[in-house]
C-alpha cells in the first residue's frame, strides 16, 4: 500500500483533472450500456413485430451514443495523460533532487546504471500506472457493475448463471498476484546490473579498446543479458500459467450464453431480443475477466518499480546539516584532533592531528593507499571522522552548514571531471556569476590560458564528455582553474600537477604563491618539487603520520621523506 500511496501524495496538485477524467469514465460506461439493449428492441420490436417505423430511431441513438463515447474516450485520455506526464515529471525531479543530496558514501556503494535503471524504466512504470491502469481498473469495474445491473433487471436467473464461473477469476488472479511480484522484483535487479554492465563500458571505451578487451566486454554483457532473458522468460512462464486459464474461463461466457439463454428462450422464459441484449453485454463480462490477468501484472511491475524509487527516496544522506547551523564566511585555520577514520572496519586513518593556519601550506605526502585523499576529504566533510574533531575556526565542521561549508573551499580533485560543456563553463562551475575576465585569470594561474586560446573556439570551446580530447595535463590545469576562481580563504589541491611538465608545474607554484598568501591551502602531491616550499609537510603511512616538518628538516631525520628526495633527485647535497 506504501507504493499506492507514494503515487497519491504526487497526484495532489491533479486530483482535480483526476476525479473529472474519472467522471468522464463512468459516463463512458453508463452509454456503453444503450447499445445493447437498443439491439434487442431491434430484433423484437422490428425484425418480430415489425414495427419498421422504430428503425431509424434506434439506428441513430446507436451511431450518436457511439460518437459522443469516442469523444468522451478521447477526452478523458488525454486528460490522464497529462495527469501522469505531471506525476514522472515530479517523481524524476524528486529522486535527482535527492541524488544530489546523497553523500560520497552512496555513490561508493551504488552503481550507477541502479541508479540509471530507477530514472527511466522505474519510472515509466509509475508513469505506464498512472496514465493506463488506474483508470482501467476503474472503468472494468464500472462497466462490470453496470452490465451486471442491467442483465438483473432482463433476468435474474440467467444473470445468476453467466455470473456462476467468475469466483474462479476472482480465485486465479489473487494466486497470480502472489507470484508475480518476486519475478518483477528479480527483474528489476537483473536489469540494473545489466544498465550498470552498459554503462560502465561505455565510460570506459578507450580501456577497453586500449587493451583489446571487446571480446571480454561482449561476454560480460552477454551473460547479463541473458540473465535479464532468463527472468523474463520465469515470469512469462507464470503468466503462461495462469493468464490461458483466465481467458478460458472468460470464454465460457459466451458457450453458457449460447446454451443456457437458447434453452430459456424455447422454454418462452425470456424473448430472442433479450438474449441478443445478453449476448451484446458479453463483452462487457469478458472484457474485466480478460483484463485482470494484465492489470494484476502491470500493478505488480508498478509496485515492485515504485519500492525501488521509493528505497531511493528514502534514503538520508549520511552527512547533513543539523539545526541552527552556522553559514558565515571562514578564515581558515584548520584543525585536526586525533582524527580516525576507516571506510569499513578497516581504519584508513589513525590518530591524526595537525593545526593548518590561513597563509599556510600544508602538503600530504606518502605512498600509494596511505590516506592522503582520505585526509583532505574530511576537510569538506565529504565524509565524517570515526572518532576525533576536525575544527575549523575552532568551531566543530559539524556545526557548520554543509553547503556554506563548502562553498569557503575550493577543491581540484585527483579524480578530474570535466563537464560536456564550455571550457569557461567548465571553470565557472563553483562560481556561476563570476565575470569572463576572471575565468581568463583563474586560467592564467593555472597555466591553462595559452593551450585555451590555441583551440579555433578558445574559451567557448565545447568539451567532450568527461574532457575527451583534451590531454591529461590540460584537465589537470582546467580543473586547478575551477578551483582557483572561487577564492576560497581553503585550497585543497589533490594531485593536481602530476600530468604537468616540470617547466610548467613551476611556473603555476610562481603563480600560486601570491595567491595563497592570505588562504589555507593543502597539497597533496608525489613529487618533492610540488611540496618542498609548504610551510608543514606531513608524511603518511598506512594511515598514520610518521613524520611531520618543513622540506629541511624532513632531509636531516633521514627517513621516508628523504628515501623519497632521494629516490627523485638521487643523494647529494641538498
Amino acid at each position: 500500500m506504501r507504493e499506492f500511496k507514494w503515487v497519491w501524495g504526487l497526484m495532489r496538485k491533479y486530483r482535480g483533472i483526476f476525479f473529472a477524467a474519472l467522471g468522464l469514465v463512468f459516463v463512458h460506461g453508463l452509454l456503453s450500456m444503450i447499445n445493447a439493449p437498443v439491439q434487442g428492441k431491434i430484433v423484437d420490436e422490428v425484425i418480430i413485430n415489425g414495427q419498421i417505423e422504430k428503425l431509424l430511431t434506434l439506428v441513430l441513438i446507436m451511431i450518436g451514443s457511439t460518437v459522443l463515447r469516442a469523444i468522451l474516450r478521447y477526452t478523458y485520455l488525454n486528460m490522464f495523460e497529462h495527469v501522469s506526464q505531471n506525476v514522472v515529471y515530479n517523481a524524476r525531479r524528486d529522486v535527482f533532487r535527492k541524488v544530489q543530496e546523497l553523500d560520497f558514501d552512496f555513490f561508493d556503494r551504488t552503481k550507477t546504471g541502479d541508479i540509471m535503471a530507477r530514472m527511466t524504466g522505474d519510472l515509466e512504470a509509475v508513469r505506464h500506472f498512472t496514465a493506463y491502469v488506474m483508470y482501467s481498473i476503474f472503468q472494468h469495474a464500472v462497466t462490470f457493475i453496470l452490465v451486471i445491473t442491467f442483465l438483473f433487471a432482463i433476468n435474474t436467473t440467467f444473470t445468476l448463471i453467466l455470473l456462476a464461473i467468475t469466483p474462479i477469476t476472482g480465485i486465479l488472479a489473487v494466486r497470480l498476484t502472489s507470484k508475480v511480484k518476486p519475478a518483477f522484483s528479480a527483474i528489476r535487479e537483473q536489469f540494473s546490473r545489466l544498465n550498470s554492465v552498459v554503462q560502465e563500458n561505455i565510460s570506459g571505451n578507450r580501456v577497453v579498446k586500449a587493451f583489446a578487451q571487446e571480446d571480454y566486454e561482449i561476454y560480460k554483457f552477454s551473460r547479463e543479458n541473458a540473465g535479464f532473458k532468463e527472468c523474463n522468460i520465469q515470469a512469462a512462464k507464470i503468466w503462461e500459467r495462469y493468464l490461458p486459464v483466465m481467458d478460458s474461463v472468460a470464454g465460457l461466457l459466451t458457450v453458457i450464453a449460447i446454451l443456457a439463454g437458447g434453452i430459456m428462450v424455447i422454454t418462452k422464459n425470456i424473448t430472442l431480443g433479450e438474449l441478443v441484449t445478453f449476448n451484446s453485454f458479453l463483452w462487457a463480462l469478458n472484457n474485466p475477466m480478460r483484463m485482470i490477468g494484465w492489470l494484476v501484472n502491470d500493478t505488480q511491475r508498478f509496485a515492485t518499480s515504485a519500492e525501488k524509487v521509493m528505497m531511493l527516496l528514502n534514503r538520508e544522506p549520511r552527512i547533513k546539516s543539523k539545526d541552527g547551523a552556522v553559514a558565515e564566511k571562514l578564515e581558515g585555520r584548520v584543525e585536526f584532533r586525533n582524527v580516525c577514520f576507516g571506510y569499513g572496519k578497516e581504519p584508513v586513518l589513525k590518530d591524526i592531528s595537525f593545526c593548518a593556519y590561513p597563509g599556510q601550506t600544508v602538503a600530504v605526502v606518502g605512498p600509494t593507499g596511505s590516506g592522503k585523499s582520505t585526509l583532505v576529504s574530511l576537510i569538506s566533510r565529504f565524509y565524517d571522522c570515526t572518532h576525533g574533531t576536525v575544527l575549523i575556526d575552532d568551531r566543530d565542521i559539524k556545526d557548520y552548514d554543509v553547503r556554506a561549508l563548502r562553498a569557503n573551499i575550493a577543491v581540484a580533485m585527483q579524480d578530474i571531471f570535466l563537464f560536456s560543456e564550455t571550457i569557461e563553463g567548465n571553470i565557472a562551475y563553483g562560481a556561476p556569476d563570476v565575470s569572463v575576465e576572471k575565468v581568463q585569470w583563474a586560467a592564467e594561474m593555472a597555466g591553462a590560458h595559452d593551450f585555451i586560446t590555441e583551440f579555433p573556439e578558445d574559451y567557448d570551446t565545447i568539451i567532450g564528455e568527461r574532457g575527451v580530447g583534451l590531454s591529461g595535463g590540460q584537465k589537470q590545469r582546467i580543473a586547478l582553474a575551477r578551483a582557483l576562481v572561487m577564492k576560497a580563504p581553503i585550497i585543497i589541491l589533490d594531485d593536481t600537477t602530476s600530468s604537468v611538465d616540470i617547466e610548467t608545474e613551476h611556473r603555476i607554484q610562481q603563480n600560486l604563491k601570491n595567491f595563497c598568501k592570505n588562504r589555507t591551502t593543502f597539497i597533496i602531491a608525489h613529487r618533492i618539487s610540488s611540496v618542498k616550499h609548504a610551510d608543514l609537510i606531513l608524511v603518511l603511512e598506512n594511515g598514520e603520520i610518521v613524520e611531520r616538518g618543513t622540506h629541511s628538516e624532513l632531509l636531516s631525520l633521514k627517513g621516508r621523506y628523504y628515501s623519497t628526495f632521494v629516490n627523485q633527485y638521487g643523494d647529494f647535497d641538498k
